[in-house]
């Protein structure tokens, strides 16, 4: 056993206690933590696999801009755990019956999947000589928008119905909210815009002082 496969399984024992973590620890912060450190010990399994673009993809992308993300707003949010205690000891029939069919359809693919598409062990020394003239980034793009381009369209279409639904639920629509009449505004001309008002400039002249003045002397006389 060489170093590498020793910092193979140094990283996944890593990996697998962090997602445990993830989903067993009560605290959202530390659940969001614990999910930071799987994301890391992912990105080391990929350097060792020498995918030097998706390892710096994952830590650019989930780490340094959605977990940011992710950890400000569980931060922000004021989260009942009692709540949360309750609806998920609601939810766990059904959790265990979804993960036990996850489970044995994994087994029954490790066990019979492989077996049935093995394929005779071919001379990868052409391909992986032709391949060291490519850069991982070029290899990555030229399989994404060739042998996967639909996929790729489905998972941008999958983002596209993820922010529209994101924006309609966190929309609120309340009684004194403001709103603009697109069809309001292009009916509306030129002329209606400005409206030029000429008034006439009306001062009012100031008292004179003499006769507030006389008026205040025949007030004590009388």
């Amino acid at each position: 056993m060489d170093f590498t496969t020793v910092l193979f399984y140094i990283f996944a024992l890593l990996l697998t206690v962090s997602g445990l973590k993830v989903i067993t620890s009560r605290n959202p912060v530390a659940s969001a933590l614990f999910l930071v450190l799987a994301f890391f010990n992912a990105a080391a399994i990929w350097m060792l696999l020498q995918a030097e673009f998706l390892a710096i993809l994952l830590v650019l992308v989930y780490v340094g801009a959605v977990m940011v993300l992710f950890l400000f707003v569980v931060m922000m949010l004021d989260i009942n755990l009692d709540v949360l205690r309750r609806d998920f000891k609601r939810f766990v029939p059904m959790a265990t019956v979804v993960g036990a069919i996850i489970v044995i359809e994994t087994a029954l693919i490790l066990w019979h999947g492989y077996g049935a598409t093995v394929q005779p062990v071919r001379d990868t020394t052409a391909a992986v000589a032709g391949a060291a003239d490519w850069s991982n980034t070029r290899l990555i793009g030229k399989i994404i928008y060739t042998d996967y381009i639909f996929a790729f369209e489905v998972a941008g279409l999958v983002l596209l119905v993820a922010i529209i639904a994101a924006i309609a639920l966190t929309t609120r629509h309340g009684k004194d909210s403001k709103r603009q009449r697109v069809s309001d505004q292009v009916k509306v001309r030129a002329q209606d815009r400005v409206r030029v008002v000429k008034m006439a400039a009306e001062k009012e002249s100031p008292a004179e002082p003499e006769t507030v003045a006389g008026d205040a002397g025949a007030g004590k006389n009388s």
